[in-house]
């Protein structure tokens, strides 16, 4: 029985395909108007092989993403002759309407982004009643919120730290997520913060690599833990909720 078969994390429902592109081409910086779309789309596959493997609920809005992503890079690869053909009935760049659905997803989120950090500022003010409010710049958060896609990829820097040759499964040994659940918590309490790749350190059990993770992810939706980092895309810190 696999570990997500003996403990199902269910996750709320997080971010999408275009979360993750927008992702992507962040992480590598990338020009959003020039995607090499062979590159990116094999990297989004990866990660739906990280979230098939964790037994995440891959939306159906995942699947239709790759399969246009996959039918992009086959038009990207026909002789020019052909590709003329179809760019005359359709487009110039069959990447032109992606990179739509991108800036215009990117436009949306960096609003709500910005609004989101204008009601917390309001939240720290009081004002007296008539008086107007002037609001200064956001003020500089140290540690932020990591996203489901950056805990992923730090898994997937996990499975390739460890040699193929020494990740194995141990049948012997059987771990649980709840144990690890226990584990990690107990980690909290002795060193109030953990960096989330010493949870692995000296594993070659995919078993018990996926059983951690999966207890991870159940402790932050529980709201028990909460990953954060310095700067985007860098070490992943752990450390236990405020007020517990």
């Amino acid at each position: 029985m696999s570990p997500q078969e003996e403990y199902k994390v269910h996750l709320d429902v997080f971010e999408g395909p275009l979360d993750l592109l927008l992702y992507l081409i962040k992480k590598d910086e990338l020009d959003i108007y020039d995607i090499p779309i062979e590159r990116i789309t094999r990297q989004y596959l990866q990660y739906m092989d990280l979230m098939r493997m964790l037994d995440l609920n891959i939306a159906g809005d995942f699947i239709v993403m790759a399969a246009t992503l996959m039918m992009i890079k086959s038009r990207m690869l026909l002789p020019p002759e052909e590709r003329a053909a179809i760019e005359e009935e359709e487009e110039d760049d069959p990447r032109w309407d992606l990179v739509r659905q991108l800036v215009e997803y990117k436009k949306f989120k960096d609003a709500a982004l910005h609004l989101e950090s204008l009601e917390e500022q309001r939240l720290d003010v009081f004002a007296r009643e008539g008086e107007h409010v002037q609001l200064g710049p956001a003020p500089e958060i140290a540690l932020h919120d990591v996203s489901l896609f950056d805990l992923i990829s730090a898994f997937g820097e996990v499975l390739k730290r460890v040699k193929t040759e020494e990740l194995k499964e141990i049948f012997s040994e059987r771990f649980t997520v709840a144990e690890k659940m226990e584990h990690i918590v107990r980690r909290l309490q002795a060193e109030a913060r953990i960096e989330f790749g010493s949870l692995f350190e000296h594993l070659a059990s995919r078993h018990e690599i996926v059983c951690i993770f999966l207890a991870l992810l159940e402790l932050i939706r529980l709201r028990q833990l909460v990953a954060r980092q310095e700067s985007s895309f860098g070490p992943i810190m752990l450390m236990q909720m405020e007020g517990l």
